[in-house]
């Protein structure tokens, strides 16, 4: 029996790699198989050499504020959580990140906050504009939540390129099991198609192992992202957060995030797809190991130190302590330890030719 469940799995595995598609019924099997997933990541490593070598793309993550209107039941920084120190960074703060960043290399800054109804358009708008100027060559990316089409316009108007809006889980039933009645599942995806229709490069993703999920969940999302076709996919473990209503829940597992991340190169050839901070808390090596599943992005963080333990999505989150230059050279060091070459540029999707899949 259980080698019928490997040839099974192989088979799978295979069928995945040459189709880049599986049935709902093949990939629930494949998402609950009891064996290894060396013939996955082997698959999903090859796959992303074929299309973006050995190259890892660096990010750089600003952290600007940790003020949300909302209040998402497994997020450590929701709008009822008392115990988080609040903070705001100032325009010249946010340069600064930018400036030591540039100096580094990025050639990315992905700006990542709260929703903050003190970020006005203008504001948010102004903040991209100075970026924009002094940096010409770079991308500007935006993490900062739902909008209204028009807010989206005016951000992409004055120079932002890209924007980050995981959806957390495409099942109806799941989302109103991790959201509060004032948030719709329906009005995350209008701003995720709002924001491809206006030319952004978008990234969508979910979280593994979180509260309630099943397999049909993870189904669901990857169906979702099919119709999407978002550039970059971002997946990380659950983490539990002690502040939230979810403090007794457990967290998603290593070997489900890197099933699914290998899964999801095999699905999504060309993707962006980070190895995530959650995934290296939850791992020392967690990161490295989403490399060789089919990760091919990093996003160290810029932020000011003194602010970087106030923006605590989940506990135990790692690298809260070092400065941008010591982050970004570990993280170096990690990349080409784990046999692949960290690169400065921005970093596009490379839309693989049809051929490349095939070869």
């Amino acid at each position: 029996m259980k080698d019928e469940a490997y040839l099974r799995h192989a088979e799978l595995v295979n069928k995945l790699d040459e189709q880049h598609d599986l049935s709902d019924s093949e990939l629930k099997e494949l998402i609950e198989s009891p064996c290894e997933d060396t013939d996955l990541f082997a698959a999903a490593d090859r796959l992303r050499r074929k299309i973006y070598g050995e190259d890892v793309y660096i990010r750089g993550l600003i952290e600007f504020t940790n003020h949300c209107k909302n209040d998402c039941y497994y997020c450590g920084i929701r709008r009822d959580n008392e115990a988080v120190d609040r903070y705001r960074l100032t325009d010249d703060q946010i340069m600064d990140c930018c400036a030591a960043g540039y100096d580094l290399g990025y050639r990315t800054f992905v700006l990542q906050g709260g929703e903050d109804p003190y970020y006005t358009d203008d504001r948010i708008c102004e903040i991209i504009s100075k970026i924009r100027k002094a940096y010409p060559d770079c991308a500007i990316t935006l993490s900062i939540g739902e909008k209204p089409r028009e807010s989206y316009q005016k951000y992409f108007d004055a120079g932002a390129d890209r924007y980050l809006l995981r959806h957390e889980t495409a099942d109806e039933a799941h989302y109103r099991k991790l959201h509060p009645a004032s948030m719709s599942l329906e009005n995350r995806k209008r701003c995720l198609f709002d924001l491809k229709d206006i030319g952004y490069q978008v990234g969508a993703g979910f979280m593994v192992g979180s509260p309630y999920q099943t397999t049909e969940n993870y189904i669901a999302d990857l169906r979702f992202m099919q119709t999407l076709d978002p550039d970059m996919i971002g997946i990380g473990p659950y983490i539990t957060q002690s502040d939230t209503p979810f403090r007794d829940m457990p967290s998603g597992s290593l070997e489900m995030t890197l099933r699914m991340l290998g899964i999801l190169r095999l699905m999504f050839p060309d993707a962006l797809i980070p190895a995530t901070t959650a995934l290296g808390t939850i791992d020392p090596q967690g990161r490295e190991k989403g490399f060789k599943a089919g990760a091919n992005v990093v996003m160290p963080n810029l932020s000011p130190t003194a602010v970087r333990d106030k923006y605590l999505l989940y506990d135990e989150k790692i690298c809260t302590g070092e400065d941008a230059y010591q982050c970004r050279g570990c993280l170096e060091g990690r990349v080409y330890g784990a046999g692949y070459r960290m690169v400065c540029d921005r970093g596009d999707r490379r839309h693989a030719p049809r051929e490349i899949l095939k070869g």
